[in-house]
């Protein structure tokens, strides 16, 4: 029996459908307040056959944090798939993404050992690779630097990643993936989502920051071939395109038939953007929009190199473009 964690989110909905497309049934974790019916309206972009796909899927009510649930949970399991996570760039919830990301981690991490888990494949992040110090584009050969500045996400999911290597020193055969910044369909009002939704609205503001790019089908289909291949105790970075986010906008208002974005954000207005908000949200009590780590990582400029996994599977990521252009479609209906 496969388990998913994080079933709920964008790769563990995307994920679930194409296991399902393979198995009768997979097991799923969901929390109390979950929206189920986000899974099911992802699967309706697949298939007029949603319903039945969907009706396969054993949901079982637990929390990273529960013992008891989770024990519950890993009943008959040997493949787990953990995509569980809180992303944030805000500092004030670094200790709930410590929480979730690494303590959640260290709890499923023991019931693969303890159960005799067969396969762990763990969705990290790029957040939590060490950043080349040459002109080259970031690979998984650099080393974790302590002495650099990282930010709450970062530190937690390479946290979260030293707890998946001790299951490999314990038995369990891992994998490991680090995705770029992740574009699919589904979850309009949250996350990456959120770009399509705000172009749709017309967003007027963009940056010439540069990050790696993924579609969420591939990140699925890597995952996959991954598990069912025989490569075992690896961490992988996935990534199709290296684009500025103005690139990303650009193409997102093209496909939707909107206004392309028209105003550059330089160094100094997000500078001022970004300690407007923090003050307005204490007026407010509101989580701020922006922070001074959000407002670092929409003008950096990150490369990265997938070459590893393109070698290790001879997989050929989809462009980005097209992937826009599919998510764009399905953002429509």
């Amino acid at each position: 029996m496969i388990l998913v964690t994080g079933g709920t989110g964008l790769v563990g909905s995307h994920l679930l459908y194409h296991l399902l497309l393979e198995n009768d049934t997979v097991k799923a974790i969901h929390q109390k307040t979950s929206d189920l019916k986000a899974v099911k309206n992802v699967f309706s972009y697949y298939t007029s056959d949603f319903e039945n796909i969907y009706n396969r899927i054993n949901w079982v009510e637990a929390d990273l944090s529960n013992i008891p649930m989770l024990e519950n949970a890993f009943q008959s399991v040997d493949k787990v798939y953990h995509c569980a996570a809180l992303v944030s760039l805000n500092p004030a919830d670094y200790k709930k993404m410590r929480k979730v990301n690494i303590d959640g981690t260290t709890n499923i991490v023991n019931f693969c050992i303890s159960k005799a888990v067969k396969k762990l494949c763990f969705v990290s992040s790029i957040a939590a690779v060490e950043k080349n110090t040459t002109d080259l584009p970031t690979d998984e050969s650099e080393n974790w630097n302590t002495s650099i500045q990282k930010s709450g996400y970062s530190i937690t999911k390479y946290g979260a990643e030293m707890e998946v290597w001790r299951a490999s020193q314990e038995g369990v055969d891992v994998v490991i993936v680090n995705p770029g910044v992740i574009l699919g369909s589904g979850f309009w009002q949250k996350g990456t989502g959120k770009m399509f939704s705000q172009v749709q609205k017309g967003l007027k503001f963009y940056t010439e920051g540069v990050n790696g790019f993924v579609g969420v089908k591939d990140v699925v289909q890597i995952m996959i071939k991954l598990m069912a291949s025989n490569i075992i105790n690896e961490r992988f970075i996935l990534v199709s395109q290296n684009l500025s986010f103005k690139d990303v906008f650009f193409q997102i208002a093209d496909s939707l038939n909107k206004k392309r974005p028209s105003f550059r954000v330089t160094p100094f207005l997000s500078q001022i953007a970004w300690r407007l908000d923090v003050l307005k949200s204490k007026f407010t009590g509101k989580a701020p929009l922006m922070n001074k780590e959000t407002a670092k990582t929409i003008l950096s400029k990150e490369y990265y190199s997938s070459q590893k996994i393109q070698s290790a599977l001879n997989y050929e990521f989809e462009i980005i473009n097209k992937t826009i252009k599919s998510t764009c479609n399905d953002f429509l209906k």
